[in-house]
């Protein structure tokens, strides 16, 4: 106490003297109060998303075999859609091909099978192939060509030949010729077999559900093609009319 006294220096005047832009006092006198010491790193938060959306991204993103086997599919789904109805697939068959030795074919009900191989044995004529039996071209304008052209009696036999079951080939023969009088005849080749060995097939899955037959026209002598004409588009109605077969 006395020296305190000696000095005129009082237990209360024990502080620090607040600090200011002048304070000259050097900085490891200065109290810094640290926080306690934490281990655990800081979280870390992306600079777009928080945790929960990255979380969420991470759960829903597609493994690379996915996304692979997804750009397959839109790939085949852009490829089928360019196929489109009228579609061209190449057309084989060519003069001097004989006619397809196939007993698949029937006229007017499942018993009662047509081979036109062994039919253009012993007569000449023509094969037409349409896409469809009751579609709106083949009802009315392809077939129709045949039926009311003046050279048909001479034109020997005509095959209309379509990718449907012979039921519906019979009854679109009893509709588009209701008293058998041209002498077409309607074929149904319902396996597309027939179709498929001419090579004049396409695939009309989009409309139809399966293959079908381009349009066509063939001139059969001595069981053989001497004269084809295929639309070039597949469906179209232009070279394989009976104006331009029949003459």
């Amino acid at each position: 106490v006395r020296a305190a006294e000696h000095l005129s220096v009082k237990p209360t005047d024990h502080k620090l003297p607040s600090l200011s832009s002048n304070c000259k006092l050097p900085c490891s006198l200065i109290h810094q109060p640290t926080a306690p010491h934490d281990d655990t790193p800081p979280p870390r938060i992306a600079a777009h998303c928080t945790t929960r959306q990255r979380q969420a991204r991470l759960v829903f993103r597609e493994p690379p075999t996915m996304a692979f086997r997804a750009s397959l599919r839109r790939v085949a789904l852009a490829r089928a859609t360019a196929r489109s109805f009228h579609s061209t697939p190449r057309a084989l068959v060519k003069v001097g091909d004989k006619v397809p030795d196939f007993g698949g074919l029937f006229e007017g009900s499942p018993g009662n099978t047509v081979n036109l191989a062994e039919e253009f044995k012993t007569s000449n004529g023509y094969i037409v192939g349409v896409p469809g039996a009751f579609t709106g071209t083949c009802s009315s304008k392809h077939v129709p060509s045949y039926m009311n052209h003046p050279n048909l009696k001479k034109a020997g036999q005509v095959f209309v030949v379509s990718v449907n079951d012979p039921f519906v080939m019979k009854a679109w023969g009893e509709q588009l010729d209701p008293t058998s009088e041209t002498g077409i005849r309607f074929i149904a080749d319902p396996t597309a077999e027939f179709t498929k060995a001419l090579d004049v097939g396409f695939d009309g899955t989009a409309v139809f559900g399966g293959i079908r037959s381009q349009r066509y026209a063939l001139k059969v002598e001595d069981g053989k093609v001497t004269e084809t004409h295929i639309e070039p588009d597949g469906t179209g109605a232009d070279v394989s009319m009976a104006e331009k077969v029949l003459g």
